[in-house]
């Protein structure tokens, strides 16, 4: 979780479409991964809870207005030869 924050924040898209689990990379493009990276200045991302597969965080960003904004999200991973790769996100009711 912590690299695919990271990859936001250096604007990493190929990383962030090679760390997704390949069978749930058709619902993500590249240019839209890139684009929502760029537009945003990534401040901080906070941990809240994990296990094996799953990790809750919010990651803190200024958005193109310069607004504090926080995506708050519930992620699975899946582990396979040795890599993790995200499967999907959940968002909480808020």
């Amino acid at each position: 979780m912590k690299s695919r924050y990271s990859a936001y924040a250096a604007h990493q898209a190929e990383y962030l479409w090679n760390t997704t689990y390949i069978c749930e990379q058709k619902n993500y493009s590249k240019t839209a991964i890139l684009l929502w990276a760029t537009a945003n200045k990534w401040q901080q991302l906070e941990i809240i809870n994990y296990s094996e597969n799953t990790v809750e965080f919010k990651a803190y960003f200024l958005d193109h207005n310069n607004k504090n904004q926080i995506h708050h999200e519930f992620s699975t991973f899946k582990k396979e030869n040795g890599s993790w790769f995200y499967l999907d996100g959940k968002f909480p009711d808020e």
